[in-house]
């Protein structure tokens, strides 16, 4: 499974461990907006090719 993590405010504990834990047997992408790594059309792109998405 392709799962997505948006991170709203950057990271924190209880996200990171989630993460951590799913990353171990499926396929995990976090994007922070705080750190605007990707454009709107990327972010809008990888939401609809992952199985699941989280936002924080």
């Amino acid at each position: 499974m392709k799962i997505l993590h948006i991170l709203n405010n950057g990271h924190s504990e209880l996200p990171d461990k989630i993460i951590d834990v799913q990353s171990k047997g499926h396929e995990v992408k976090v994007v922070s907006l705080q750190k605007r790594e990707e454009s709107y059309e990327e972010l809008v792109d990888d939401i609809f090719s992952h199985d699941r998405v989280v936002s924080w």
